[in-house]
Parts: structure tokens; C-alpha cells; sequence
């Protein structure tokens, strides 16, 4: 009998063991070891310049993957550069982030130029692959006038730069990589390839891909503030987190190419919806690409200069067609249409900068279509009138019936209309409409028939 207790007592300790594995088991087929270690890397792509758009995409999906508690965030960059705000923002982000972030100079033959230099240089961790090269980070002035003196440019050459190496130097220092490179990277504009980068501690790996990458990433510490990380990387999956559709966007809009077209659609649309209100069309595309351009200028370094020839030479295609100045004014608003274009972007940064193989074009077809449309639009507005009073004006009639008092009836335009003119007027006669009074046509002879006739005849 005690045994037969026993017996049961140990069925019933077998079937909550199975419960227990069964329930296990079922947490395991639904959250895989994978998604409950959390050890998955998020891989973030730069393959342009830095703008506010790539900015908020970077920052957007760092700010993702350390509430997912993902194991590290890599950055695989290649940039020539971009803009002072938005750089700031990436490091201030990767700095103060609660999880590892490592920047990845990839794939062979890309570079870390200009802002991508201390982005790097931000990083808990700098790897660079094979044939790439990280520096040249002097500041590029994108403001000021050319009423500036030389002194004046000087001196704000020398407060930018200064600015920059002590920005530079911080970082290095707080990273514990090398300060005299980052000094140099902006006063002499420097670049190092990636084995000499590693030697002068500037970066801590060489990898040939991102599987190697993580292989050496694994098991280094990382410091962050109070917090301490040892890196388990050699089997974590990664996450490839590309740029949205709103982020593609918003950059391809940022490219000085892009924003060119834009504004020079924006100015072509406001204009004709100006001089031929209730268009609609044209204004609606034109503010649209105007609004546009305007987000892409925020981002840009923009030149005043060059948008005042643009807007010129809109105002001599506009004064061609009403002065008669021989093609000197069109020939003039060519010029001042390529010299705007080239000096829309002060910068001698070539991604910021308009290419002469899209001036070149878009300024022939503009000025071809701009002109084009405002002869068309001209001649339209000169044209007599065809319709209503004005349309009677000119019209040639027949004599139907005349009086001596000059009045009587004349057939024109398929009707017979009551008409005065010529006290000697006969039926037959031709004559033009001068004016038309009410229902009353004034007319003149043009030429007396040879024979009385029906005007029908």
C-alpha cells in the first residue's frame, strides 16, 4: 500500500517536470536564444555626405538598437565629408549612447574625409578595411561675402580652424587615440591609409569585411562613462538597418545637383503662374520644387551671390521679349545664369558643389524653354480677339440694303446685322467693320461691287 502512494506521488513529480520542460521549450521555439541574449549587432550604412538627413537616420536607429539592448551598433561609412551641424549631432550621439558604437571605414577603397575623420574618431571602437584612408579634416568656410577684406577672411580662417583642432584634440583625448594626428588632420589636412592609421593610434582594428570585424571585436572592453562592456561578437547575427525611404529622400534632396534643378523648376513655375494667373499647375509644382530647394539650401552652403545672378537672368529673358535689344539681353542672361550656377554653392568641396555636367545642360534647356514660353505667351497676348465685340473688328461684310441717311444692313459672319457708314453705300458693296456699338457694326468701304448684287451672291 506505501508503495503504491509512493508510486503516485512520483507520477505526479514526472508530470510537472514534463509541464515545466514543455512550457520551456515553448519559450524557446518562440523567442529564439538568439532574440533572449539580445546579441544581435544593428549595421548602419553612410555612403554619402553627412546632412541632417543621414544625421537623423543615424541617430534614429542608435537610439533603436540600445532600447532593443542590441549587443553594439556599427557604422560602415564611406563620406567625403559633409556639414559641421550634422557631424556634431552623430558625435554627441555616439559619445553619450548606451551601447558600444563602432565605426567601420569599409568596404576597400573607402574613405573617412573631412566630419567622417572625427566621426571616426568618436567611435568606442575605429576599424578601417583594407586600402582605406581616413583624414583631411580641415574646416571648409561656407559663409561670407565677397565684400569681406582679406583680413577679415583670414581672421575667421584662423578662429574656424582653431575651433576645429581643439574640438578634434577633445575627442582624441576622451577616446585615448592620438592627439598630434587629429591636430594635424585638420591644420594640415593630412590622410592616412589604414595599416599607418592603426599604427599611430588612431583606429584599434584593420578588417578585411564585417565578419572579421566582429571576430576581433569580440571580447574587448569597452568603456562608456560608468559603464563597462566586454564585447561578445563572434557568433552574433547582424542586423542591417538601411536608410527608409523618407531618409533616401530627404538626402537625395540634399545633393547640390538635386537642389539646383529643383530651384530652377521652382523659379520657371512661380513665374508663369504670375503672368498667367489661374494656371494653377505651374504654381503648384513650382512652389512645391521652391519649398524644396529651400529645405536642400538649409543643408547646403549656400551662396547668395549666385542665386542674385540666377534671379537676373530670369529678369533679362523676361526684358528680351519686350525690348528690343538684339539677343544682347538673352546672351547676357545666359552668362548670368552659368556664372549663378557655378557660384550657387560657396565651397570648394566637390560634393557640395553644383557639376558643370548638369549647369552645362540645365541652363540651355531653361533658357531655351524660358524664352520659348514667352514668345508663345506675347504673341498669344497680341493676337486680335477672334471672339465677342473685339472679334467683329476687322471683319469684311456685305451691303444688303442701304439708305440715303447711312444706315441699312449688312450680311457678315453668317447673320445680318444693322450697320452705318457711307451715306453712298450700295447693296453688293464690301466694306470692314470698324467698331461695333451694341448691335450697330460702323463700317467703311473697302471696295464697291461693279454690279448691284445680293450679298448672297
Amino acid at each position: 500500500m506505501g508503495r503504491h502512494k509512493k508510486s503516485n506521488a512520483v507520477s505526479r513529480y514526472s508530470a510537472a517536470q514534463v509541464a515545466l520542460l514543455s512550457f520551456f521549450a515553448w519559450l524557446a521555439i518562440l523567442f529564439p536564444p538568439a532574440m533572449l541574449e539580445a546579441s544581435d549587432v544593428v549595421v548602419l550604412e553612410v555612403r554619402d555626405a553627412i546632412t541632417p538627413p543621414v544625421a537623423s537616420y543615424l541617430i534614429e536607429h542608435i537610439d533603436k538598437a540600445a532600447a532593443a539592448g542590441r549587443e553594439a551598433v556599427i557604422i560602415r561609412m564611406d563620406t567625403p565629408g559633409g556639414l559641421d551641424t550634422a557631424m556634431r549631432d552623430i558625435i554627441q550621439k555616439e559619445m553619450n549612447a548606451p551601447i558600444p558604437v563602432i565605426v567601420y571605414v569599409a568596404p576597400q577603397g573607402a574613405r573617412a574625409a573631412s566630419a567622417g575623420a572625427l566621426i571616426t574618431l568618436a567611435a568606442d571602437v575605429a576599424a578601417m578595411a583594407p586600402g582605406t584612408n581616413i583624414g583631411a579634416a580641415h574646416p571648409v568656410s561656407i559663409g561670407g561675402t565677397s565684400e569681406e577684406t582679406e583680413g577679415q577672411s583670414q581672421t575667421m580662417t584662423e578662429k574656424v580652424t582653431n575651433d576645429a583642432v581643439a574640438y578634434a584634440k577633445s575627442i582624441a583625448r576622451a577616446k585615448g587615440r592620438n592627439e598630434q594626428w587629429a591636430e594635424d588632420a585638420v591644420r594640415k589636412s593630412i590622410s592616412t591609409p589604414a595599416d599607418e592609421a592603426k599604427k599611430l593610434g588612431v583606429i584599434e582594428i584593420v578588417a578585411r569585411d564585417t565578419g572579421d570585424l566582429l571576430d576581433q571585436l569580440h571580447g574587448r572592453i569597452v568603456r562608456k562613462d560608468a559603464n563597462t562592456f566586454e564585447l561578445d561578437t563572434r557568433d552574433a547575427s547582424t542586423l542591417h538597418e538601411p536608410m527608409g525611404l523618407r531618409y533616401r529622400l530627404l538626402s537625395a534632396i540634399s545633393n547640390p545637383n538635386v537642389a539646383y534643378i529643383l530651384m530652377l523648376i521652382g523659379m520657371a513655375g512661380i513665374f508663369f503662374e504670375l503672368s498667367n494667373p489661374g494656371l494653377i499647375l505651374p504654381g503648384v509644382i513650382g512652389g512645391i520644387s521652391l519649398i524644396l530647394a529651400f529645405f536642400a539650401f538649409q543643408t547646403l552652403p549656400v551662396n547668395y551671390a549666385g542665386v542674385a545672378l540666377m534671379i537676373l537672368a530670369v529678369i533679362m529673358f523676361i526684358a528680351e521679349v519686350n525690348v528690343p535689344s538684339f539677343g544682347l539681353l538673352t546672351a547676357g542672361g545666359v552668362l548670368s545664369m552659368i556664372l549663378g550656377s557655378i557660384l550657387l554653392f560657396r565651397t570648394p568641396e566637390t560634393y557640395a558643389q553644383v557639376s558643370l555636367a548638369i549647369i552645362v545642360p540645365a541652363t540651355i534647356l531653361f533658357t531655351v524653354f524660358f524664352v520659348a514660353t514667352l514668345y508663345l505667351v506675347v504673341r498669344t497676348h497680341r493676337t486680335r480677339s477672334v471672339t465677342g465685340a473685339q472679334g467683329m473688328v476687322g471683319e469684311k461684310a456685305r451691303v444688303y440694303t442701304w439708305n440715303p441717311d447711312g444706315t441699312g444692313k449688312v450680311f457678315c459672319h453668317g447673320e445680318y446685322w444693322n450697320a452705318r457708314g457711307p451715306a453712298d453705300l450700295k447693296p453688293g458693296d464690301q466694306v470692314e467693320v470698324e467698331r461695333l456699338e451694341g448691335l450697330v457694326l460702323d463700317v467703311r468701304r473697302v471696295s464697291p461691287s461693279p454690279h448691284s448684287q445680293d450679298p448672297h451672291g
